[in-house]
């Protein structure tokens, strides 16, 4: 139990390490690919050795001093074959091929995660491709949890990554901090990467726990630094008030037994209070400034939730409002998917389920088990349980959390009994 317990914390030492050590590297290196390759080498490493011999005193130079040297050796490797001599020069500035001691302004505490956030929305890519780049290198999330979050197949995002660190290698624009000016037109895939990062921390698509409380947590913390950073910016504070008033329920979703509890039966006096009140204030504030934005509007939905006391003290046409704004603002299939929910609240089980016949022909959410959860679930409030049995079986099916799975099965299962 001990050793198990060192190696988790080992593991979440590495996961919280890792994006501020990939930005070191690659503000060093200025090689997106090489640097992702030797950064994974050294972690690696560390989970082989520090079990072993004890994590270090310094546990992220340590892990950059051995990225470093990996790409050094790289480097040396390339300058013995002449035909490669191109590559080394592109991969190392030549002031560094000579010294790779550590500096101090790398060890000196700054953030290298939102530096990195900035670096990866590369003007060479796409935002959809920018986006999947920093999820995987910033929030440390797989290939197939990136998928899930676009909602296409793991092969296509495989290779939408691969094409992007190759679009930057070729583009000839170096990988580095951006200037003020290109942050602020790289802001909005930021504050995507981190909007998602944070929905795989607080629901993950795959997986034992309902939680990843690493991702989640890194998502506010660096949310939070942009706000600093930006105060007057309403969709950066309406990010990190979606967040906290999202997060602040987080200890009711879960029972005893890690089961997934829905939102309707939470014990609302275990939400967390403080966390409320903070999101609640942000939002209010970016509110009264006017222009408002699709994180603002989702906050706000967050805070109607927040605000009652009971579920059953919800004010449904409001949320379904400010879903209907939120559609205005973007088109995804999941808003619409929610904006149904609200519609099944105020107008019947019915009119949900006519609109998520709708989405059902779009094709976009085309195998995603949220939508045979929710056509479930209203399905049970319109009284047609045989179907609603259906539909949450398909659902557990297809998710691939298994709280969420098991929850699933247990509607199943509790519909059916009362069916016999």
């Amino acid at each position: 139990m001990m050793t198990e317990s060192r190696d988790i914390r080992i593991e979440h030492l590495l996961r919280e390490h890792a994006p501020r050590v990939l930005g070191a590297v690659i503000r060093r290196f200025r090689d997106f690919g090489a640097s992702e390759d030797a950064v994974q080498e050294a972690l690696l490493a560390a989970a082989l050795q520090w079990p072993r011999e004890g994590v270090p005193d310094d546990p992220r130079a340590w892990l950059i001093q051995v990225a470093s040297r990996r790409i050094t050796d790289h480097v040396r490797a390339e300058t013995a074959r002449r035909h490669r001599e191109e590559l080394v020069v592109s991969l190392v500035p030549p002031e560094l091929q000579l010294v790779m001691s550590l500096d101090g302004d790398e060890l000196a505490g700054r953030d290298d995660a939102l530096v990195l956030l900035f670096m990866c929305c590369h003007p060479a890519l796409s935002t959809a491709s920018a986006i999947a780049l920093t999820l995987r290198a910033v929030g440390g999330l797989t290939t197939a949890e990136i998928a899930k979050a676009f909602l296409v197949p793991e092969a296509t995002m495989a290779q939408r990554i691969s094409r992007a660190k190759q679009s930057i290698k070729s583009s000839g624009i170096p990988f580095q901090k951006p200037t003020p000016e290109e942050s602020a037109q790289r802001l909005g895939a930021v504050l995507h990467v981190l909007y998602l990062i944070f929905n795989e921390g607080y629901t993950a698509t795959s997986g034992p726990e309902l939680h990843r409380t690493d991702l989640s947590g890194e998502a506010i913390r660096l949310t939070r630094m942009l706000h600093t950073l930006l105060p007057e910016d309403g969709e950066v504070a309406g990010l990190l008030a979606l967040m906290l008033l999202t997060d602040a329920r987080r200890a009711a979703r879960t029972g005893p037994a890690g089961e997934l509890i829905p939102l309707d039966a939470q014990d609302r006096s275990l939400w967390d209070a403080g966390m409320i009140a903070e999101g609640i204030a942000l939002i209010s504030a970016t509110l009264s400034r006017g222009s408002v934005g699709m994180y603002q509007v989702q906050a706000a939905i967050a805070a109607v939730h927040d605000e009652a006391s009971r579920a059953e003290d919800t004010d449904w046409p409001q949320v379904l409002a400010l879903y209907g704004v939120l559609m205005g603002l973007m088109d995804n299939p999941m808003v619409a998917l929610n904006h149904a929910i609200a519609t099944a609240m105020v107008h019947g089980p019915q009119a949900g389920l006519s609109l998520l016949e709708g989405l059902a022909r779009e094709g976009r959410l085309e195998g995603n088990h949220r939508l045979d959860a929710v056509r479930a679930h209203l399905l049970e409030r319109a009284g047609k349980t045989g179907a609603a049995v259906v539909h949450y079986r398909k659902a557990a099916e297809r998710t691939t959390s298994l709280p969420e799975r098991d929850y699933l099965l247990t509607q199943a299962a509790r519909l059916s009994d009362e069916m016999a």
